[in-house]
């Protein structure tokens, strides 16, 4: 029994421990804090970041990085608000999901057949594209007119918060798709080692592709709900998420080197820095203390995490 008990536990990833961890502190500090309405809050406060950080996941895990994802936010909401009046919620929808999928697709392109960094190519596209939203907006906010438009982002179904159900279900999807597909099982192999996937006949470019196509996707529908919660959209809309988005998945155990990581661990990131965020604010501390712990956390995963790379290395070399 004892035995079954420890195996379980070092099957649980560390992050998923920080998250009880911080469960059971803000618990105690705070008597609002497991409330329903708390509770709840703090799956839709995660959910923009986390629909970011599924397609982030994947892209991680290839060796990649896409640092453009928070322009994609601006300019996905902007179009999806804008765009309502003149072709309807559905259709505008429709265009600002293509638009984000559309720039994962030029990133993807661009790395694969220029060969260029994927950090310097989309940093290059988060500037492009965040000055293409101030040119569009012309620096104005646009608002919905159409309030079963934003009534949509405040919506329950079973009393669970309509947003949270749709980041989950995505959770699910995208969880399946890696552990469970080929197309899943050689984003991790292209991560590890390209040369060895492209030896075994893996098209490893096309991954690439598919998996910037997937983070601009989801990076285009975090930009929608998150437009459906203000009921409007501004340019500056998404500033820093990539930020926030990167450090959920490294958090959540994925490599920057790539080859290694998971779903279940990138949400156990996001909600960690969710609850982290929501606790603070609840026992009224300033917003920019949860940056300094996030970045000494992030660090401190950074430093664990390239002592076990390398001391892995160095056992494989010994052997």
């Amino acid at each position: 029994m004892n035995s079954t008990i420890l195996s379980m536990i070092r099957r649980v990833q560390p992050i998923w421990l920080f998250v009880i961890v911080l469960l059971v502190f803000f618990g105690f500090m705070s008597e609002y804090f497991f409330t329903a309405s708390n509770l709840f809050n703090i799956l839709i406060q995660t959910s923009t970041i986390g629909l970011i950080a599924l397609g982030m996941t994947y892209v991680m895990i290839n060796g990649n990085i896409d640092l453009s994802v928070g322009a994609v936010v601006a300019l996905s909401a902007v179009l999806a608000v804008d765009l309502q009046q003149y072709v309807g919620i559905p259709m505008a929808i429709l265009i600002a999901l293509a638009t984000g999928t559309a720039l994962g697709f030029l990133n993807g392109m661009i790395v694969w057949k220029t060969g260029v960094n994927a950090f310097i190519v989309t940093l290059g596209a988060m500037q492009g594209v965040r000055g293409l939203v101030f040119v569009y907006t012309e620096e104005q906010s646009y608002f919905a007119m159409d309030f079963s438009y934003s009534d949509f982002g405040t919506s329950t179904f079973a009393g669970i918060p309509t947003l949270a159900i749709i980041f989950l279900g995505f959770a699910l999807l995208m969880h399946l798709i890696l552990t469970r597909t080929v197309h899943g099982r050689d984003t991790y192999a292209v991560g590890s080692n390209i040369e060895a996937a492209l030896d075994s006949g893996i098209r490893a470019g096309r991954h690439m592709v598919i998996n910037f196509m997937i983070v601009g996707f989801f990076a285009a529908l975090a930009g929608i709900t998150l437009s459906m919660q203000m009921g409007a959209a501004t340019p500056n809309l998404g500033r820093d998420y990539e930020l926030w988005t990167i450090t959920a998945v490294v958090l959540g155990g994925t490599k920057i080197a790539g080859g290694s990581g998971s779903i279940i661990g990138t949400l156990g990131g996001v909600l960690a820095i969710g609850i982290l965020r929501n606790g603070m604010n609840l026992l009224q501390v300033p917003s920019f203390y949860v940056l300094v712990i996030m970045g000494t956390i992030l660090i401190t995963v950074l430093m664990l995490d390239q002592y076990t790379t390398r001391s892995k290395a160095g056992r494989e070399a010994a052997a």
